[in-house]
């Protein structure tokens, strides 16, 4: 273990024995951290938090600090980060609340950019990119693979699906489903995150079918609910497609269209 002898440690704080803390650095109670994980000067991380392996927190990060809800009354409540993230200068990540489900989640291999929000109860997947200054109110869900523009803003109890893309600025207030592209303020459908796509190995005949859904969801006319039924008849050639039923189905607060 390579801690800085500038560093504050809590002596119940457990850390796995290759950890390294730099100068500067706060590490409260009732925090867990893993092998290989890197953290680096003046980052402060309280409990309860969880940390898994190989991370590197930069300079000015506040780890699992409390909500900024004016209903939390110090209950108890976790922030779990999982393994090979990057979490840049002056991001913060809030523990979860007690109406929330009690638990704010990053995935893995997650890239944050500087001065990332990630508030309360919010649930991260995997391999998700924030762009410098994104923003993310309580309760919001982020899939797998998807990306966020810098100064992207997102409104509580929304859901991002798996490799979306949101543009620079774009303020989102609806859910985006997988596979779409949108931007602006208010953020608008701006087709289907092709090249994304392409980048993470859809094929061209995927990609195709991927387009057809979105000019059903998005070109047809037909509500979502009709919309759905012909996913369905499209699904049989584009397995793919059957994660954008799913989420259509499980959207609670309407997609953006």
């Amino acid at each position: 273990m390579s801690i800085d002898p500038r560093a504050v440690v809590d002596p119940s704080a457990k850390l796995a024995d290759d950890v390294t803390v730099g100068p500067f650095t706060v590490i409260g109670p009732n925090v867990e951290i893993d092998s290989g994980s890197w953290i680096g000067p003046h980052v402060v991380i309280n409990g309860p938090t969880r940390i898994g392996r190989d991370n590197r927190i930069f300079q000015f990060a506040s780890i699992g600090e409390q909500p900024q809800d004016k209903k939390f009354h110090g209950e108890a409540s976790l922030l779990e980060i999982g393994d090979r993230n990057t979490i840049r200068e002056f991001s913060t990540i809030n523990r979860g609340t007690e109406d929330g489900g009690g638990i704010t989640r990053l995935g893995n291999d997650n890239w944050l950019m500087a001065y990332i929000h990630i508030a309360h109860d919010s649930l991260i997947g995997n391999n998700t990119t924030m762009a410098n200054a994104a923003s993310l109110a309580g309760h919001v869900t982020v899939d797998d693979y998807a990306i966020l523009g810098g100064f992207t803003l997102v409104h509580q109890f929304c859901a991002i699906g798996q490799n979306a893309f949101c543009g620079m600025g774009s303020a989102i207030s609806k859910d985006i489903p997988p596979y779409v592209m949108v931007s602006g303020n208010p953020a608008q459908p701006y087709g289907l995150n092709t090249e994304g796509l392409k980048r993470r190995g859809f094929d061209s005949d995927v990609i195709r079918g991927l387009k057809e859904a979105y000019r059903v969801i998005y070109r047809s006319g037909l509500t979502v609910d009709d919309a759905v039924t012909r996913l369905r008849e499209l699904a049989e050639k584009t397995p793919e497609i059957e994660e954008l039923i799913t989420f259509l189905e499980q959207s609670s607060r309407g997609i953006l269209r």
